[in-house]
């Protein structure tokens, strides 16, 4: 991204203010007075992945793995991003796995990487290939697998109008790519209740 200077807090009140003026309604209604404060607030926590390097939660591993070299799965991980075609959320799940080589990385980092990638305007395609891509930088493991599972608001409330659409990607890298049973056994433990 280039860097360029960020605009105040003042000038995104005044967005919203003129975001609410331009959809037809008064500003300065008593029950849209603290509406851009509160959208203000709002988006600082919905894009505070621009604000750390998600890679950088999994720089602390455990060596001490006792031999383990199978799978380690996260599911079920809550996704909430916006799309950055029409700054519309998109919610869904996240499955996170990698095998090991040598070292393991606490499971909440998993799921903070995920978040910290998700929390800016993104599309689903990058966001899966940004969460893969990192997990094999850092941790070098084997393979690295990762699935995402997302209902898109720009899809499901405007558009083409389509609720219940769901839309699913997937990135694999190394062994889990490359090897058909490492492969088989990932989708079939993202699959499962288990």
């Amino acid at each position: 991204m280039p860097n360029r200077p960020r605009p105040s807090e003042d000038d995104a009140l005044a967005a919203v203010r003129t975001l609410i003026e331009w959809a037809g309604d008064d500003p300065d209604r008593e029950g849209l007075l603290d509406t851009p404060r509160r959208v203000v607030k709002a988006y600082r926590e919905l894009f505070a992945g621009y604000e750390a390097d998600p890679r950088e939660y999994l720089e602390r591993t455990f060596e001490e793995v006792a031999g383990y070299d199978e799978l380690v799965i996260l599911k079920d991980i809550r996704v909430v991003s916006f799309c950055e075609h029409h700054m519309l959320p998109f919610l869904g799940k996240a499955h996170v796995g990698y095998l090991p080589s040598d070292r393991v990385v606490g499971i909440s980092k998993l799921a903070r990487v995920v978040h910290g990638f998700a929390r800016r305007l993104q599309i689903q395609e990058k966001l899966t290939a940004e969460i893969a891509e990192a997990i094999q930088d850092i941790l070098k493991p084997k393979g690295v697998g990762v699935v995402i599972v997302s209902e898109h608001s720009c899809m499901t409330m405007r558009g083409v109008n389509t609720p219940g659409s769901r839309l699913t990607t997937s990135s694999l890298l190394g062994a889990v790519r490359d090897d058909s049973r490492t492969r088989q056994e990932f989708f079939d433990l993202v699959r499962s209740d288990a």
